[in-house]
């Protein structure tokens, strides 16, 4: 045989026998037929425990039933999907330390939750530094876009900014700021003080309770000093409920109040109905009329039981979880950075209706509903905006330049 011959079945002799090696090892491998495949893992940060456990109970409940439901549909991409929840307490350091774990032991796809700014912030830090995602539900201050987070919560423009135009031409423009002690309240308040100001209003008076506190006595005695028109409060947790405590006990219950940091589980749980003029401003409100809110409703609280509560910000969650679903089906793949790609394109519908990702800004574009608290803590609506509203992360009545000043200023140590 000649040598030239000899030496290409050598060669493809050793070809075969690779290929017979890389065939068994992908055949001892691969999942025996039938044996389920690993499932896609991903991350809740939200307080299990702590002084706002409470409030951060519906959005806990809402995507575990988000999860229960994508994994009753056959999973994705032939994959169950895994909740792992890591409980922050309301503690900033306690949600870097769990966003570490989820994805570094955990190996979570997606991360969703955190409660307050402060714990959005330091979570913030750990997701861009590990090139990962997280989804944000809460109504937020917006100056800030990471190309590593969904914001799902509105932005100033979206509840904040309009619920107080329509309080102050409804009741007066002479208005009392009052806030737990955190980031979100007093770059809020900031923006507030502008957006009063502009509008012919005055700001005649702003205080700050610690997160969980219920000494509202500094609180009260403004208000009966100042007699305001109007209050607007941005606490947030357990406070509410001393707050209106307060406000019924010392006789000034009568004042009307928008409540933006709190949504029925609040009202009904700390008895927001006794107030005579309480309203709130959110996309979503659990009394929404209709099939598909109806319908949540009755899958809510047949996975997570009868006293289940649905708000806006456990809804922006639930929607956050489909979005990235979607975003995973589209691209047959869970992988962090090709999810992230895409989800920037995604719509869904939810509870509240259509809902699609703002692509630029990263954040969703969002319908408001003012309401009035009734007497058994109930929503009712008194007021839609005729169209969904465009998210601006940047409050567009004040240059760039100019919130990155009072960013500076209004910086809190957690």
């Amino acid at each position: 045989m000649p040598e030239f011959l000899r030496g290409r079945l050598a060669l493809l002799g050793s070809l075969i026998v690779l290929l017979a090696l890389g065939l068994a090892a992908y055949v001892m491998q691969r999942p025996a037929s039938g044996t389920p495949r690993a499932p896609i893992v991903i991350g809740l940060l939200q307080a299990l425990t702590g002084s706002t456990a409470r409030s951060e109970a519906p959005l806990v409940a809402a995507v575990k039933l988000a999860v229960e439901e994508i994994n009753a549909g056959g999973g994705l991409l032939g994959q169950r999907v895994e909740l792992k929840i890591a409980d922050t307490a309301g503690n900033p350091s306690l949600a870097a330390d769990g966003a570490e774990r989820l994805i570094e032991s955990d190996r979570a796809a997606a991360l969703f939750g955190c409660w307050s700014s402060t714990c959005r912030q330091v979570v913030k830090a750990v997701v861009e530094a590990r090139r990962h995602l997280l989804f944000y539900p809460l109504a937020y201050e917006g100056m800030e876009q990471s190309p590593h987070i969904v914001y799902t919560g509105p932005t100033p423009n979206q509840q904040v900014l309009p619920a107080t135009d329509w309080l102050m031409n409804g009741f007066g423009r002479r208005i009392y700021l009052v806030g737990t002690d955190g980031a979100y309240q007093r770059r809020v308040h900031a923006v507030l003080r502008d957006f009063i100001a502009l509008g012919g209003g005055q700001v005649l008076g702003e205080r700050y309770v610690p997160l969980g506190g219920a000494d509202m006595g500094a609180v009260i005695a403004d208000l009966h000093k100042l007699q305001p028109d109007a209050v607007i409060s941005t606490i947030s947790g357990e406070s509410n409920g001393a707050f209106f405590d307060a406000l019924v006990t010392q006789g000034v219950a009568h004042l009307p109040l928008l409540s933006l940091r709190a949504a029925e589980p609040e009202m009904r749980a700390f008895g927001g109905g006794r107030l005579d003029r309480h309203f709130t401003a959110w996309s979503y409100l659990q009394s929404l009329p209709g099939p598909a809110n109806e319908a949540f409703l009755s899958r809510l609280r047949r996975s997570q039981g009868d006293a289940a509560q649905a708000s806006d910000p456990a809804v922006s969650a639930y929607v956050a979880v489909k979005l990235w679903a979607a975003a995973v089906r589209e691209v047959g793949s869970a992988q962090t950075d090709v999810v992230n790609a895409n989800v920037v394109e995604q719509a869904v519908t939810g509870p509240q209706g259509f809902v699609a990702v703002d692509g630029p800004s990263r954040n969703l574009w969002r319908p408001l509903r003012i309401a009035q608290v009734r007497p058994d803590g109930d929503l009712g609506e008194v007021l839609l905006l005729p169209r969904h509203i465009k998210p601006e992360p940047w409050p567009a009545f004040r240059s760039t330049e100019h919130w990155l000043t009072e960013l500076a200023r209004a910086e809190v140590t957690p």
